[in-house]
């Protein structure tokens, strides 16, 4: 499955990267769109963001990095 998107909201303090998630998911025509954050916190926004717009989320961490990658 492609990537259709990447949201690179690293360094960025809440709300913004559960906003670009949103606009993210909502333009794309894509099936997965990929988010980096920071934080476990922004991890549980951008789900939770992600899910209310009928996504499903998987998440990594590597090196102080989180990588959300949401499907439809």
């Amino acid at each position: 499955m492609s990537v259709s998107e990447t949201v690179d909201a690293r360094g960025l303090s809440c709300p913004q990267p559960a906003l670009l998630t949103r606009q993210a998911l909502k333009r794309t025509s894509g099936k997965e769109v990929t988010v980096l954050v920071d934080t476990a916190t922004q991890v549980q926004n951008c789900t939770r963001t992600a899910e209310q717009l009928g996504w499903q989320a998987v998440c990594e961490e590597n090196e102080g990095t989180f990588r959300l990658r949401l499907r439809r």
